[in-house]
């Protein structure tokens, strides 16, 4: 609406030319009646100082400019607020849920959280808002919250609220004083995360007073009592060593995988996993499979009478359960990447790593003739036809998909070859010819081209994320180039995985399909969650990087595998992790959405405390859906019967597992 401006001897006006307050300057064939009561709206926000400065500058052509300048601040800044206030939201939730017995949906609101407040003092609060009191005799006391503990049945009290506060972060503010420019990467602030938020003086994590409302409750053998006795049924499968298999594809040891067998049918396990590699079946010759050796060790798990899990297992393995056999790609493959080293992830300095194809190649015919996609959609079609006898007679109950490094959807940022240790960041994996072409379509649809890059400040394998300038306090991660980066490197995850999915549910067809999600919770509790990044799930404070995923697993009815650590981080850590954080977060997000959700340990042995929380995390009782795991996979120590120390805990593990035991001092 365009202004006019005159000034008058008497006064000074602003009038509109399309609605004029006073009546003797109308136009009557706009307005044929009008008002001579009505006085024009005055001018608010932009429109206001838009009129002051155009009076000003005489009605100049830069006052559009500026004004378009001030709203892009605005925006921005709004922008900017909408990010803190989220990020604020969802750890004052976190800590609801985490140490406050509040049972919150991981997309709650702030009705939500008024709601349990309000139930937690004692009001009724229906579901169409209408809240009053349960009787006028209740009592609320907002100084001492008494929680009835699942565990011992025993009400725990001398709880202070004030380690719930004690728990959270400070508010972050927003300095107004920066620049427009450098709004971009402000991200949430931290204050001192190593102190405050997961102190282990608060009362809330005292031997006194346990938090009901945590899937990971400290269990303390000399303190507490925990029935696993009459609670819900989970399969319990262990997973055979990978040696059991030569590069031959050879049976190694058949009297002594039956003894294994007969051991592990003895504590009643519900059958075995097994790893069927792409590097020893398809080893030699392209589309020429052996499958003698894989073929005679079912046959004595059938014997056994005993289930079958079978993982295709698509990468490369030289890991401690393969008793020192180290299985690679098919030789064929790594013929092609001598010559064509692009088909394997590369990082930032130009090191190959043959672990596992890059993503760069799914629909590249670089594999003599063929794309990576349909070389596993053959292995899969082949392995399902060699044994269908198997499937028809209910022998196969389900079948894992390898998708990335470890057999894990990520990408290989963690690779030991490459001289990674824990508690490293990792690297972007990104820096192939053909994932550097897609990364340049992308930025170019974008409508930036010079985004066709990975960020050059993101450290190296082992550095600390305040020693980089990309996955620092208000780092380049939350820019609009980290945005757009970040969101590109999710997005070939989660193209790959649908891409293999959508020919492993044709493959095999009607059977439990099953996706494995890696455990990445060092550096959780800082504000770029920097592991998780350069693994390709991009879960920073302000965004939920595992909700996207879920959503292409659900539309294929994946079962989640998530790989469990089991461990109990000190407060004091210096790597910041968080495992039951993550625990939280995945299982919640995934339950949510109703997928399937299933188990593994990350270590191959742990003592029986240990074992304690793989089964709290299993079936958590506290939860009032009574979701549990569909199964859980017991990776055991190589070989199983010479672990004198594992074997019992096993035992005990398994009749947990099942409901048929009290967990009690020993």
């Amino acid at each position: 609406m365009k202004r006019t401006h005159a000034t008058m001897s008497n006064h000074h006006h602003i009038s509109n030319t399309q609605q004029d307050p006073n009546p003797q300057f109308a136009d009557p064939n706009n307005d044929p009646n009008p008002n001579p009561q009505s006085h024009p709206r005055r001018p608010r926000g932009f429109a206001a100082t838009n009129s002051i400065t155009t009076a000003a500058a005489g009605g100049t052509g830069t006052t559009t400019n500026k004004s378009r300048k001030e709203r892009e601040k605005e925006k921005e800044r709004t922008k900017l607020r909408e990010r803190h206030r989220r990020a604020i939201t969802s750890r004052m939730l976190a800590g609801l849920r985490q140490y406050g017995n509040y049972q919150l949906p991981v997309r709650a609101d702030m009705n939500d959280v008024l709601a349990a407040l309000a139930r937690q003092a004692g009001w009724i609060v229906e579901p169409d808002g209408t809240t009053f009191r349960q009787s006028p005799n209740t009592a609320t006391n907002n100084m001492v919250m008494s929680v009835e503990s699942p565990v011992s049945g025993s009400s725990l009290r001398n709880c202070s609220t004030r380690a719930s506060v004690d728990c959270q972060p400070s508010v972050p503010r927003i300095n107004e004083s920066l620049s427009p420019a450098s709004f971009d990467s402000i991200v949430v602030t931290e204050s001192d995360t190593k102190v405050d938020k997961f102190t282990s003086t608060s009362p809330m994590n005292s031997a006194e007073c346990l938090e009901a409302g945590q899937f990971m409750q400290e269990l303390h053998c000399g303190e507490h009592g925990s029935s696993f006795s009459d609670t819900q049924y989970v399969p319990v499968f262990v997973m055979l060593s990978s040696g059991v298999i030569n590069n031959f594809c050879q049976l190694m040891d058949p009297d002594g995988v039956k003894e294994d067998l007969q051991q592990l049918k003895s504590l009643k396990i519900n059958g075995v996993v097994v790893n069927c590699w792409w590097g020893i079946v398809e080893s030699w010759v392209p589309q020429k499979y052996e499958w003698s050796g894989y073929r005679e060790l079912f046959k004595i798990i059938r014997d056994s009478k005993m289930k079958l899990q079978v993982v295709m297992a698509f990468h490369e393995n030289g890991g401690s359960d393969t008793g020192g056999m180290f299985i690679s790609l098919p030789q064929w493959v790594l013929e092609i990447g001598k010559d064509n080293q692009d088909i394997f992830f590369t990082d930032r300095q130009g090191r190959r790593n043959t672990e596992c194809l890059s993503w760069g190649i799914d629909k590249e015919r670089v594999l003599r003739g063929r794309t990576a996609i349909e070389v596993y959609f053959d292995v899969m079609r082949s392995f399902r036809t060699e044994f269908d006898d198997l499937f028809t007679d209910g022998i196969i109950s389900a079948v894992e998909i390898g998708l990335g490094a470890s057999g894990e959807l990520k990408y290989p940022s963690f690779s030991e070859r490459m001289g990674w240790r824990y508690p490293g960041i990792g690297e972007f994996q990104c820096y192939d010819k053909y994932s550097l072409q897609n990364l340049r379509k992308a930025a170019t649809s974008r409508g930036h081209s010079f985004w066709a890059k990975g960020p050059d400040n993101a450290g190296y394998y082992n550095s600390k994320p305040h020693e980089t300038g990309f996955f620092c306090e208000r780092g380049d991660y939350d820019s609009y180039y980290g945005r757009f980066f970040l969101h590109w490197y999710r997005q070939v995850l989660i193209d790959h995985a649908d891409n293999v999915l959508s020919l492993a549910t044709l493959a095999f067809e009607g059977m439990q399909i099953v996706v494995k999600i890696p455990a990445i919770y060092w550096w959780y509790r800082t504000s770029s969650h920097a592991a998780e990044l350069t693994a390709g799930y991009y879960n920073p404070t302000n965004q939920d990087g595992y909700s996207p995923v879920f959503e292409v697993l659900k539309k294929h009815s994946v079962t989640v595998k998530f790989v469990n650590s089991g461990l109990q981080v000190p407060a004091a850590d210096d790597a910041l992790a968080d495992p039951e954080g993550l625990n939280w977060q995945i299982l919640n997000s995934a339950w949510d959405k109703e997928i399937n959700v299933a188990g593994q340990n990350a270590f191959p042995c742990y003592d029986r405390e240990g074992l304690m929380r793989l089964v709290e995390t299993a079936k958590p009782r506290n939860d009032p859906d009574r979701r549990r795991f569909s199964f859980f996979t017991f990776q055991q120590p190589s070989p199983l019967v010479q672990s004198a120390i594992c074997f019992p805990e096993l035992d005990y593990f398994i009749k947990c597992m099942h409901g048929e035991i009290n967990y009690v001092d020993s």
